[in-house]
């Protein structure tokens, strides 16, 4: 009798345990038990020039720039009170068009040239936005140059051993992660050679 009682007590511990464990839980509420979250760009996916992490313009969220993984990127230094700032109309209009091939248009602003940038984040975002429609990822006030560069224009330095001479410098970025080529700020988003050269970027394959 006592091998028989025994024997019942091990059964019924062994389904309870089985009918109160996480996946039989869940299974008999109708819900299936919490995901792992997952990597949304493997780091081996990513370019090392991307493995790099900011605060957003609009609400210093940070955003990693592997996001962009596999697209040609236009990284380029802004200011709002530049003689070059009406080019955010045109970097606007080449991230529309050419938006759904891949194109993301990177804006970084900095105060370093001319003291020309020297609003609050929100300053800054609500200008771009409300002057010239900016709708592409910008990204809170920083250096590109000198000592306290930010860490992309770090890895933009090391490829290219330029650095922007003024607001609206421009690097293009290929969908490997190789910097393409560099553009002077008089350069405008709809030169003929920058949108051959970003055409060409668009086109290659990763």
């Amino acid at each position: 009798m006592k091998h028989q009682t025994t024997l019942s007590y091990t059964l019924l511990a062994g389904a309870l345990a089985l009918f109160c464990s996480p996946a039989a839980l869940a299974q008999a509420s109708g819900s299936a038990p919490a995901a792992k979250p997952t990597v949304a760009v493997a780091a081996s996916a990513c370019p090392a020039i991307l493995q790099h992490e900011f605060p957003r313009l609009q609400d210093d969220a940070p955003q990693n720039l592997c996001q962009y993984a596999g697209k040609v990127l236009l990284v380029v230094n802004t200011a709002s009170y530049c003689g070059f700032t009406s080019q955010y109309e045109g970097l606007e209009a080449l991230h529309a068009k050419y938006q759904s091939k891949g194109l993301v248009v990177l804006g970084f602003p900095s105060n370093q040239f001319g003291k020309q940038e020297p609003g609050s984040s929100k300053e800054i975002a609500d200008f771009c936005f409300n002057t010239y429609g900016v709708k592409f990822p910008m990204f809170a006030k920083s250096d590109v140059k000198g000592a306290d560069r930010n860490a992309l224009y770090i890895d933009l330095f090391k490829a290219t051993k330029v650095e922007p001479r003024w607001n609206f410098y421009k690097f293009l970025v290929d969908r490997s992660g190789k910097v393409a080529a560099s553009y002077a700020s008089t350069v405008e988003p709809d030169n003929s050679n920058l949108v051959a050269a970003l055409e060409k970027a668009l086109n290659a394959k990763p």
